[in-house]
Formats: C-alpha cells, sequence, structure tokens
C-alpha cells in the first residue's frame, strides 16, 4: 500500500469516529503512521463540521443506497435538457423528496450513534446531498466519506476543498465505460426526440391537408353554386332579350300606328274646316 493510500485509508476511517473522539484518534493514527512524511499529512487533516461527519457516516454506512441515488442524479442530469416544463416540474418534485429523504436516514443514523443533530445540522445535511444532485463534483464529494464541511448546492465545488485525505478516485469517479453508456443514452435520446419531432411534423402536415381537402370540397361546392346561378342569370337573360326584341317590335309596329292616326286626323280635321264653312256661307 502507497503512503496515498494508507492516508486514504486512515482519513476513511477517522472521518465517521464519533467526532468527540476525532482529535485523539487523528493524534493516536499520526504516531502509528510508518513514516513521519504521513505522519504530518494525518496531523493537518481537518476535524470535520457534524453536518459533514453526518453526510460521511451515511456514504460509508449506505454506500449501495447513495451509490444509486447518484447514479440515477447523474442519469437526470444527463436527461434534463430533452424534458418539457411539467416533467421537470415533476423531477424537481421528485428529487426534492429524495434529498429529504435521504437527509432523514443520514440523521437517524447520526443519532444512533449518540450525536445531537438540530434543524440547522439537518438542513445543512440536506443542502449537502442536494447540492450532489446537481454537480458532478459535489456528488463525488459526498460519496467520498471524507467530507470536511458541508456543500451549498450554489457553490463551484473544488474536490481539495471540501475532501480530506488524499484525491478521491476508484468506484467515485466514473469510468470510461459508464461515460460511452451515458453519451449512447443521450444519443438515443436525441434520436427519439427525432423521431417525436417528426411524428409532431407528419401530425402537423396531415391536419394541414385535411383543412385543405376539407377548404377544397367547400370551394368546389361554392362552384357548383356559382355555375348552376350563372345558367340560371342566362337563361333569363335569354328570356328577357327575348321579351326586349317583342317590346321593341311592338313599339314599332306602334309608333306607325300613331303616325297612321294622326295622319287620319289631320284629314278629318281639313274635312271638318271646309264643312262648317260650307254650313256658313249659307
Amino acid at each position: 500500500m502507497t503512503a496515498g493510500d494508507e492516508l486514504t485509508t486512515i482519513a476513511t476511517e477517522l472521518y465517521v469516529r464519533p467526532l468527540g473522539e476525532f482529535v485523539s484518534a487523528r493524534r493516536a493514527s499520526a504516531k502509528q503512521a510508518s513514516d513521519r512524511g504521513l505522519a504530518a499529512e494525518i496531523a493537518t487533516l481537518r476535524k470535520p463540521s457534524i453536518a459533514a461527519w453526518v453526510v460521511n457516516v451515511f456514504a460509508q454506512e449506505r454506500a449501495a443506497e447513495l451509490g444509486e441515488a447518484l447514479r440515477l442524479a447523474r442519469e437526470l442530469r444527463e436527461a434534463q435538457d430533452d424534458l418539457d416544463a411539467p416533467a421537470l416540474a415533476r423531477l424537481g418534485r421528485e428529487r426534492r423528496a429524495l434529498t429529504r429523504r435521504l437527509a432523514e436516514q443520514a440523521r437517524d443514523l447520526a443519532i444512533a450513534r449518540g450525536e445531537k443533530v438540530t434543524p440547522g445540522t439537518f438542513d445543512a445535511v440536506q443542502q449537502t446531498i442536494g447540492a450532489a444532485f446537481f454537480d458532478e463534483a459535489a456528488s463525488i464529494a459526498v460519496a467520498s466519506g471524507r467530507l470536511i464541511r458541508e456543500i451549498d448546492p450554489s457553490e463551484s465545488v473544488a474536490l481539495g476543498d471540501v475532501v480530506a485525505g488524499g484525491p478521491v478516485r476508484g468506484e467515485e469517479a466514473a469510468p470510461q465505460h459508464r461515460v460511452d453508456e451515458l453519451a449512447e443514452r443521450r444519443r438515443k435520446r436525441q434520436a427519439e426526440r427525432a423521431v417525436r419531432d417528426a411524428e409532431d411534423a407528419v401530425a402537423s402536415a396531415e391536419r394541414a391537408r385535411a383543412a385543405a381537402e376539407s377548404a377544397g370540397r367547400d370551394a368546389d361546392r361554392r362552384i357548383d353554386e356559382a355555375s348552376a346561378h350563372v345558367v340560371a342569370l342566362e337563361r333569363e337573360l335569354a328570356r328577357t332579350r327575348v321579351e326586349l326584341d317583342g317590346a321593341r317590335q311592338d313599339a314599332d309596329a306602334a309608333r306607325s300606328r300613331v303616325a297612321t292616326a294622326t295622319e287620319a286626323v289631320q284629314v278629318a280635321s281639313d274635312a271638318l274646316d271646309r264643312a262648317r264653312a260650307n254650313l256658313d256661307s249659307v
């Protein structure tokens, strides 16, 4: 075992020891170290905050359960860009419920070990676990079991600032096949989204085609109605033209009769004038 591995092993054990024993246990571990350099590193290990200690106990005693939750959180982070607003809202509610449940389990473990967990400490534990759901570095730090302080979900996590006892490696770091698996899932989600988009486009086009067909049928109906109306009007126009021609002929005949009658009236008037003149002369 290298000095780095030995430091990690010692730190892992120290960070779940009862907080009241931490300083004495650290001193004892430093005295038993295999060399001075290791002893000096052990002596500089910082005592964890109460909230960090609670998370460490949970991370080490419920490693499988926490690991599964963090793997799920990683997958959800990968998937959330593809989710709509309602799905994201539901995901947020489920994430908050899971965070609280894990924090309550961590609190219960700490209480079973005789540690008092105040509401403030519980909030810090819950925030730290919640941060692990949003940030990969925070997830690695929480799973390490060697936290020295709580993590705020809004902070940018540097592992060296929150984890003691050497670099974090091993199962906390995602292996290449895991990265490949996530990439494959991302490609599958993108392909599924492309299929959904294409299906939506087909449905939209079919609705547009149905609307166009309906509009075409309506236009055909109006064409038939207008054509029938035109035929009726043309027939009426033909009848009216015949009547017009007849009326013109009748008017011409009436004008001819008027001229003849006018001439007859004139002849009769002249005869009347002559008759009256003869009468006056008798």
